[in-house]
């Protein structure tokens, strides 16, 4: 590879027409990243990893404005916490570091609005594939729809079950424009069987199949869009009861990916 020139952080390097200009890349005093990754979209689970923290003996390190903490596992190997990254650009930027700070595989935790009745505020979404309405992904270009890995897919529904947790499976809609969900694309998304709607999965597997890695998410529903009017569930001490304890299950589950 041709010598690039240091700034901020990131390598810029001579390009072709087709190639980018900015390079993530690790830079010295950084983690490197042997393990798997929990990436945690929200800053309510955020708030958790960084309060048990200690208790993991996890070593922070800074990451854009998220937070970046690394957790011992054995004698060689490490399990990574990173977010909060709300919305695909800033998602992507993160995730973007992270791979080149060396993980593989990423676990994506965060919330989704249900379309279906069949969902409701506290259930959890495994997704399979997206409709993208985001903008990040477009400049990624990949031979695939955004999906996530049937394997992490799988092992992480096994997980869940085991710890009496049921999910749902299938596609999501991803938007930028959280204030134009509208009413008819609503309706026309859940006449698809689209269960639900984020803001960063069709990025971040976009992402993921362009660098290469496995990646897959557990969206918890913290709002329903199928009625007359929207029904929010996230102040809820109930929502925020399931929100902690799904984040605890994925820090269980985790180290089975080592």
């Amino acid at each position: 590879m041709s010598k690039g020139r240091r700034f901020c952080g990131l390598f810029l390097f001579p390009m072709t027409t087709t190639d980018a200009f900015i390079h993530p890349i690790r830079l010295k005093g950084e983690p490197e990243l042997k393990g798997p990754c929990l990436f945690l979209v929200n800053p309510q689970e955020a708030r958790y990893a960084v309060q048990g923290a200690k208790q993991n003996k996890a070593q922070s390190f800074p990451l854009f404005h998220s937070n970046l903490l690394t957790i011992p596992h054995g004698e060689s190997s490490l399990v990574s916490w990173a977010g909060p990254a709300i919305g695909a650009p800033f998602a992507v930027m993160t995730l973007e570091k992270l791979i080149a700070l060396g993980i593989s595989q990423c676990i994506v935790l965060g919330w989704c609005g249900s379309l279906l009745p069949s969902l409701q505020i506290g259930d959890v979404v495994l997704p399979t594939w997206a409709i993208s309405e985001e903008g990040t992904s477009p400049h990624y270009p990949v031979n695939q729809s955004p999906q996530s890995s049937s394997r992490l897919r799988h092992s992480l529904r096994a997980h869940l079950e085991e710890k009496g947790i049921s999910s749902a499976e299938g596609p999501v809609w991803t938007t930028d424009a959280l204030y134009r969900e509208t009413g008819d694309k609503i309706t026309r998304y859940a006449d698809q069987s689209i269960l639900a709607v984020d803001m960063e999965f069709s990025a971040l597997a976009t992402v993921s199949a362009f660098r290469g890695i496995d990646m897959a998410a557990v969206l918890l529903v913290s709002d329903e869009l199928f009625h007359t009017e929207w029904k929010p569930g996230f102040h809820r001490k109930s929502f925020r009861k399931k929100s902690r304890r799904l984040f605890e299950i994925m820090t269980e589950f985790m180290p089975t990916l080592v």
